[in-house]
């Protein structure tokens, strides 16, 4: 009732503030009996239209309006700020794991700051700081290295004691902390009025906004969004923006063409108490207890508090009939063991009256990160919606950056993943979507430790050899919802506690990837990389190549047989995908891509390539299973199964041929492994699939043959310098960035999308350069393990991030891969990386605040292995499996 009552004081103090909004919506509902004022009919067009009125929707169109965007209309089913945004907590907290996050969080932070004084509504704004509590020693590594990451940032923040959080926040007991994290620039909003504030902002900048106005349809034609019907009329419009928060998903699948937005709401707790004797004061910090599933903060003198306990209640939004959110059934059973949590660490509150239990809906999404962009299969279709909890802290930046990405084509950081098309429609199931968040809200206060899986939604993809390999030890890991092998325990090895094995430091699994490693650099090994995404694409004349070469860097006219390894790149240059591409037949090419390529490659390539019915594209990632045969002896293995000569000298490197293989025929085999050493990928037709692995794995008996992860995969490649894309090379790196000049024909006869961008670079040198570092102080026993997004420092200064790291079995050192910057010490400005800026500096990487000293390179160490050169002869009994 409280919330209620201020929400309407705030109401009425801001239409009071903004007469022209008045005009252009709605009226208010009357109190009195006498009849409402016609509303304002609806414009019959616009070039944008919102749906959703919370922090979400008045956010991106209060950007829009700011980048010059005019023609807008923001509908709103029930009234501004009355669903989510209206129940939210108001916690302002920068203390992320994901960079893209962290920003998002601090430019929220910097623009509700400001926006009072911009709009004339008050927003509540209160710095108070943060305090981020650690029960344990792995809770407080996680909470080091967020904060490295924010230091480099500009944020003020530093790890305290015990003592410090006493002196910080009297009411907490921290008998049992062994320190904590503190933010002092944190804050807290009226997360209600800074929505009404931003819809105030972009009123005024020509917005119409109108509320009781439900969206029934979006009209598309011909893959693009032409308007929307509403219970009010219809508008046409180029761009429809769904930020219809839990109902997003419904809105999605209510046009011709659904669009899947997968995200699922669940109830979520939190008290408000009466003041307490002594009213606490509004600048006490804010405090998360995530070991405790909790936060606290200060209301009016009182506290606010809720958690994510671990066995949430899934909400079911169908139907969308209830306009405005209200305050769904308490349940204090269910809110029990937070209660608990929350009395353990203030004791004092036990005397204290409690006002009220709020139960909100939140959206969860299936990977706990945010939604946005712009839909795979609409054009003009944007999304910005399923926040998990964090819509105050995101809801500014997430809205400057879809507004960009509307008015400039992209974003101006990269958002990948948080990219809509991070997701296939598998995710979008009911059924799957239910039972993912009931994991998803517990793991938003679960240590997260590297390389750690979801648990809920397995086995929807699999290879056809997923019980064989399974049988044999394999533990499983899942991308984009296919199940790929992590590594297989020998027999005779604890599984359970392999299973366990969740660490900052040294993993169980180290011996066993090493020996996988091993076996792949001296024998043989298989890896079953059937996950890829693979696209055919063909024409009946010249128009394949024609307009691969255009959408393509590398030069594709090569002869028949022979595999091109290039980038799909962007305007800017940048790597919007990293690919091998086979040249079939004069006119037929098969595009082999990164897992998590699915959607998003295809929706490239549909809205670039020519509408052309002599011209076709096929997904045929599911037609083939991929095994990857690696080291000197897969030529062996090949020959002797193919009846075919399979040296250098008859199979060159980069070079892909039909074959039999066994009994089957029709396999597309290719002699590259994606990770510098030796040996050949098979696209097997997927019927053949457990005929060619065993006939594989019994003639390899003699050569040592044993399966083998993506994790000694990883460790092959960050070791040979290959850099892969989503987590090296991204939309923001181009070719020149990172070395591979080579895959690039800037002088190939016909234009490519990048090209002059790359021109520009080849002739002024570029501001960042992909590096690779050899950690050298680094005890790989007992010291922490780099992972990624770990700060590089140069001479002292912070000049980048890491984007991968894995173990060198070779090298015996850890190896980092990550981009340099060459910042100005006075302005700041970024200047060109030279080579010699890279030789020249002494280099540390800060693993949670801990810096270990780092050898810098720019090529691999194709010299370190001659050395180590393995015996002609194989001791072949070592790598036999029983």
């Amino acid at each position: 009732a409280v919330g209620m009552f201020l929400r309407l004081l705030s109401d009425v103090r801001w239409r009071a503030a903004n007469p022209k909004w008045r005009r252009t919506t709605c009226c208010r509902r009357n109190t009195s009996s006498t009849a409402e004022p016609h509303p304002l009919s609806l414009p019959a067009q616009a070039q944008v239209v919102i749906c959703g009125g919370g922090i979400m929707g008045t956010s991106v169109a209060y950007h829009l309006s700011k980048m010059g965007w005019k023609d807008i209309v923001l509908l709103e089913q029930g009234r501004l700020a009355a669903g989510t945004t209206r129940f939210c907590a108001g916690i302002v907290s920068t203390a992320r794991h994901a960079s893209i996050e962290l920003k998002m969080a601090d430019y929220s932070n910097k623009l509700y700051q400001q926006l009072e004084q911009e709009t004339g509504v008050n927003t509540g704004y209160t710095k108070t700081g943060s305090i981020s509590l650690a029960q344990t020693q792995d809770r407080l590594i996680s909470l080091k290295r967020i904060a490295s990451s924010l230091n480099v940032m500009g944020i003020p923040c530093e790890i305290i004691t015990p003592k410090q959080v006493a002196r910080l926040h009297p009411l907490i007991n921290i008998h049992d902390l062994v320190g904590a994290m503190y933010v002092p620039e944190d804050a807290l909003v009226s997360s209600a009025n800074v929505s009404l504030a931003l819809a105030t902002a972009a009123s005024r900048n020509g917005v119409q906004i109108h509320e009781r106005t439900s969206v029934s349809h979006v009209s598309i034609q011909k893959g693009r969004v032409t308007g929307v019907e509403t219970d009010r009329g219809q508008i046409q419009c180029q761009y429809f923006v769904n930020c219809a928060g839990q109902w997003a998903y419904e809105l999605g699948h209510s046009g011709e063409e659904p669009v899947n937005i997968p995200l699922h709401a669940c109830e979520h707790f939190y008290l408000l108490t009466h003041p307490l004797k002594e009213p606490l004061a509004s600048n006490l910090p804010t405090v998360v207890d995530p070991d405790g599933r909790i936060y606290i903060r200060n209301w009016q003198g009182g506290i606010l508090s809720g958690g994510f306990e671990k066995n949430p209640k899934p909400l079911f939004t169908e139907g969308r009939n209830q306009l405005e959110i209200q305050n769904l059934q308490e349940d204090w059973d269910h809110f029990e063991p937070l209660l608990s949590a929350l009395l353990r660490r203030m004791p004092d509150l036990e005397a204290l009256q409690i006002m009220q239990l709020v139960n909100c809906p939140e959206s969860f999404t299936p990977d706990m990160r945010c939604i946005m962009g712009e839909s795979p299969t609409v054009q003009g279709y944007f999304v910005l919606a399923g926040m998990n909890s964090a819509g105050i802290s995101y809801g500014g930046g997430a809205g400057k950056y879809l507004a960009e990405w509307m008015v400039n084509g992209y974003p101006s950081e990269n958002v990948w993943p948080l990219d809509l098309k991070r997701f296939g429609t598998l995710q979008s199931s009911r059924t799957f979507l239910r039972h993912r968040v009931m994991e998803v809200m517990p793991l938003m206060c679960d240590l997260k430790v590297p390389r750690w899986d979801f648990q809920t939604g397995r086995q929807l993809r699999t290879s056809p050899l997923y019980d064989r390999l399974d049988a044999q030890g394999a533990r499983w890991m899942e991308k984009h919802g296919f199940e790929r092998v992590k590594y297989f325990v020998p027999p005779g090895k604890d599984l359970l506690d392999l299973d366990q094995s969740k660490t900052f430091y040294k993993p169980d699994w180290f011996d066993i990837v090493g020996s996988e490693v091993k076996c792949c650099k001296e024998a043989v090994c298989v890896i079953d990389m059937s996950s890829f995404t693979k696209f055919e694409i063909s024409s009946t004349g010249d128009q394949a190549l024609e307009s691969l070469q255009y959408l393509f860097s590398n030069d594709l006219d090569v002869p028949v047989g022979h595999v091109v390894h290039t980038g799909m790149l962007n305007e800017k240059g940048g790597y919007e995908n990293d690919c091998s591409i086979a040249r079939l037949s004069k006119r037929s090419f098969f595009m082999i891509s990164p897992t998590d390529q699915q959607v998003h490659c295809w929706a490239w390539l549909k809205n670039r390539l020519p509408d052309d019915s002599n011209l076709t594209m096929e997904d045929v990632t599911w037609k083939y299973t991929a095994l990857n045969l690696i080291g000197p002896r897969a030529v062996d293995v090949l020959s002797e199964l193919s009846y075919a000569p399979m040296t250098p000298e008859h199979f060159p490197s980069l070079f892909c041929k039909e074959m039999s293989v066994g009994y089957a025929n029709g396999i597309r085999v290719m002699s590259i492994t994606h990770t510098g050493e030796p040996g050949f990928m098979l696209y097997i037709p997927i019927e053949y699939a457990l005929h060619v692995y065993n006939e594989v794995m019994n003639m390899g008996q003699k050569y040592g043959i044993r399966n083998a992860g993506y994790y000694a995969l990883r460790s092959l490649r960050i070791e040979k310098f290959f850099a892969f894309w989503g987590q090296d090379l991204d939309a923001f790196t181009t070719p020149m960035e990172c070395g591979r000049e080579f895959q690039v024909k800037l002088e190939k006869g016909t234009e490519f999308v990048g090209q002059e961008a790359l021109l520009e670079q080849k002739q002024n040198g570029v501001y960042k350069r992909f590096t690779m570092f050899i950690l050298e102080d680094h005890d790989t026993d007992t010291d922490l393990w780099p992972w990624w997004g770990e700060p590089i420092f140069r001479n002292g200064r912070y000049v980048g991030k890491t984007t991968s790291s894995a173990y060198s079995y070779s090298l015996e050192r850890h190896v980092c891969l990550g981009f340099v910057h060459h910042f100005d010490e006075k302005t700041g400005e970024e200047l060109v990386v030279t080579t010699d800026f890279i030789n020249q500096g002494e280099y540390e990487i800060d693993i949670a605040g801990q810096r270990f000293q780092a050898k810098a390179k720019l090529y691999p160490f194709s010299s370190l292995f001659t050395h180590r050169r393995r015996k002609d002869e194989v001791e072949l009994s070592g790598y036999q499996r029983e």
